[in-house]
């Protein structure tokens, strides 16, 4: 084997493990599996969500702060990530997943129908060590909120710790 061949096959593992990673990261989150899921996570990982609503922190550090932050989404929702695609990038390392979530706020018993994309980084163990998750916080917000109270701006959505 050559040495670009081993630099090709490293390359094509390495995405392989960061798209995997981004797969259970689904798998495990629509199971409610959350303290399978906090092993995905290096123990320093970083979890942003650029379009957090308040209440919910844009950034989460650790994983004994993920683990807080995602041990209540199964009593909050029952879902199932779908139409997963990933997209390529230049760095093997990097993954850039397009989904939807389809399921119910179990408060409510409402629909919620989620539209998301992920950018997710690994290590050399294929421990996820940052993860970058764009969704709409109005679509929960709403999903969330019971029928008999009128929609506004300023509500909230909170399903961890």
């Amino acid at each position: 084997m050559t040495v670009k061949e081993d630099a090709d096959t490293n390359t094509d593992t390495r995405r392989s493990a960061a798209q995997h990673a981004v797969a259970e990261h689904l798998r495990l989150t629509a199971a409610g599996r959350t303290e399978e899921w906090v092993k995905l996570f290096a123990p320093d990982a970083v979890l942003e969500f650029p379009y957090a609503p308040v209440g919910v922190p844009q950034r989460i550090v650790g994983r004994d702060a993920l683990f807080e932050h995602m041990t209540h989404f199964p009593e909050t929702f029952d879902v199932e990530f779908v139409d997963l695609v990933f997209h390529e990038t230049v760095d093997p390392s990097l993954a850039i997943a397009e989904f939807r979530s389809t399921g119910t706020a179990l408060p409510t018993g409402k629909p919620y129908e989620q539209t998301c994309i992920s950018v997710v980084r690994i290590d050399d163990d294929a421990l996820i060590t940052h993860y970058l998750d764009y969704w709409n916080p109005l679509v929960a917000i709403e999903a969330l909120t019971p029928g008999h109270v009128p929609s506004a701006p300023d509500r909230s959505v909170a399903f961890g710790g």
